[in-house]
């Protein structure tokens, strides 16, 4: 096999990756202990944005993984629907359970502030992935991928897919999703400083199907409505499905990019529906944050930038500088799908 790595600010590639099987619960959210209950470094929960997102089932798994390896107890907790209203409530009954660490994907940056102060008075190591809170809410920040390159590199797919000619649409996750909105501001950037290269090209409208797979769906009807629109870029899983379908089930010329779930999205890109996309391993996301937790609560790294620690299989990272003042750890640069190697990577995750 052979990966086609990211390169500068265009995007290439294929992806290694293993994958565990996803966990379940009932309630409003969902809990996974260690198989052998061992708990040597304490507990270190998860909150997902939604338990509905098999995206976020994949990072679990990753982060499942490392506990395990670390002799730490995994916990997998998460709102039904993605509002930051309900992650609080989870963070509050954290705090109360006392756990060792608490890595979440925001649902808002802000919101959650001050049920992660209290939790970090307590004593509870705070990160954040996928999806960051702000500088002062966390210790840490876990980065899947340089921002820039992931919207400027979508902004160049959607181009290359309409040869320059047919107006591009966003359907984003929640209007609230700090990493959405980052790569969105980036795609803005893109088409701002290009004025000539993309004159034929221009955004125009941005959707919020909120993570959620029934809205993601009126979303692109909706868009499809507007005959201007000929390419529609989708920076969430959810999104991506949801879209495929749309526009698969009513034989749509409008051409899909986005960042999708091969095993989800391999259909649509063998169809031609989604010529190619991108994505980073959400495994390796999970896995990452759980040992950037270990290191954390152990004392080997305070958050603060030039600290270093082993992260298992992924060898060595670094805290560096993140671009809204706190800092961060960056896994590394997204990955492109099409029909070279969907057929072997869809049954991967």
């Amino acid at each position: 096999m052979k990966a086609r790595k990211l390169l500068a600010l265009g995007l290439t590639a294929i992806i290694g990756a293993t994958m565990m099987a996803g966990c379940g619960g009932g309630g409003g959210s969902t809990t996974s202990q260690s198989s052998d209950g061992s708990s040597a470094s304490g507990t270190y929960a998860f909150v997902a944005k939604d338990v509905q997102n098999p995206y976020m089932q994949k990072v679990y798994d990753g982060f499942e993984k490392a506990c395990k390896e670390i002799g730490a107890e995994p916990l997998y907790k998460g709102p039904e629907a993605a509002t930051p209203e309900k992650q609080i409530e989870i963070i509050n009954q954290l705090v109360a359970q006392n756990v060792a660490g608490i890595a979440i994907a925001a649902n808002d940056a802000d919101a959650l502030q001050p049920a992660l102060t209290e939790a970090m008075d307590a004593g509870i190591k705070v990160i954040s992935l996928d999806s960051a809170v702000n500088k002062d809410s966390r210790q840490t920040h876990i980065q899947q991928a340089d921002p820039e390159k992931i919207g400027r590199g979508l902004i160049q797919a959607a181009y290359e897919m309409v040869d320059g000619n047919g107006g591009i649409a966003v359907l984003s996750a929640t209007a609230q999703a700090t990493n959405q909105n980052l790569w969105i501001e980036w795609m803005k950037k893109e088409l701002e400083e290009n004025p000539e290269k993309y004159a034929n090209t221009p955004l125009i409208k941005v959707a919020y199907g909120d993570d959620d797979p029934t809205k993601s769906t009126s979303e692109t009807q909706a868009l499809l409505t507007d005959s201007s629109i000929k390419v529609i870029i989708a920076p969430t899983t959810v999104g991506m499905l949801a879209a495929g379908k749309v526009l698969q089930d009513k034989q749509s010329d409008v051409k899909l990019t986005g960042l999708g779930l091969p095993s989800e999205m391999a259909p649509f890109i063998e169809d031609g529906t989604c010529p190619w996309m991108y994505l980073w391993n959400p495994v390796d996301i999970g896995y990452l944050s759980g040992y950037t937790m270990d290191a954390l609560v152990k004392g080997t790294i305070t958050g603060d930038v030039g600290g270093s620690f082993n992260a298992g299989d992924l060898g060595e990272k670094k805290i560096t500088e993140a671009a809204d003042g706190g800092t961060e750890v960056m896994l590394g640069d997204p990955f492109k799908f099409d029909t070279e190697n969907i057929a072997e990577w869809k049954e991967v995750y």
